[in-house]
């Protein structure tokens, strides 16, 4: 492990032991409930950039932090707004699905939560990644020196693959990946799901990096 696996490990241990300290975890559940909103733009760009900068890790043996970096951590902040909201509509809409008849078993709390997370990371998910992968791409664009430029929202979408991004990221890892995971989150306390898929995005940098680590070297053994 180098000197930056200490500190991230260290960063990660504190930001844990915030939720799970009595008194700051009650102080943190309490105003995350008077500012849901507040509360999902902070656990989504903190955990969320420690989830990317891990994954950069991961698949080039260092930490980078690119230009960009704040901006990205902003995005994930957006996100995080996003999924502050549509949490409760999803469970919210199964529910009240499930009431007249539209879904199975009424009032069975596991079976909303997998109607809740399955409709969610099938319709608003790919909208929702799709948004973020196009950030990325602006971002990377607007920082890359071999890309400035007049940057357009049509060279914008040019620059993404997107038959790997369909298939790899909405269905693979929406599938997969988030709708067991969600479905999960769904069944905890209503307060606490948001902080939770904040820090399961970790996760998904940690998957993300792997993939694109295996897709270099099948691509450098296939040239």
């Amino acid at each position: 492990m180098k000197k930056g696996d200490f500190l991230w490990l260290g960063i990660f241990i504190g930001i844990l032991s915030l939720f799970i300290i009595p008194v700051s975890k009650e102080f943190i559940m309490e105003q995350s409930a008077i500012h849901p909103y507040i509360s999902g733009f902070l656990t989504f760009a903190i955990l969320a950039s420690m989830g990317d900068l891990l994954g950069k890790r991961i698949a080039t043996g260092t930490y980078i932090f690119e230009a960009g970096f704040l901006l990205r951590t902003l995005v994930w902040g957006v996100i995080g707004w996003m999924v502050t909201l549509v949490f409760t509509v999803f469970m919210s809409g199964a529910a009240a699905a499930q009431e007249a008849g539209l879904l199975p078993f009424p009032k069975q709390i596991i079976a909303q939560a997998i109607f809740g997370s399955s409709i969610m990371n099938l319709t608003f998910a790919p909208m929702m990644n799709t948004f973020h992968r196009v950030m990325d791409e602006l971002i990377e664009m607007k920082y890359k020196e071999t890309e400035r430029g007049k940057i357009s929202f049509r060279r914008v979408l040019g620059k993404i693959d997107w038959v790997t991004f369909v298939t790899f990221n909405w269905l693979k890892v929406g599938i997969f990946f988030w709708i067991p995971v969600h479905s999960i989150v769904f069944l905890l306390p209503e307060e606490i799901r948001v902080i939770v898929a904040a820090f399961s995005s970790i996760a998904l940098g940690v998957i993300l990096s792997f993939a694109a680590k295996n897709a270099k070297l099948q691509k450098e053994f296939v040239e």
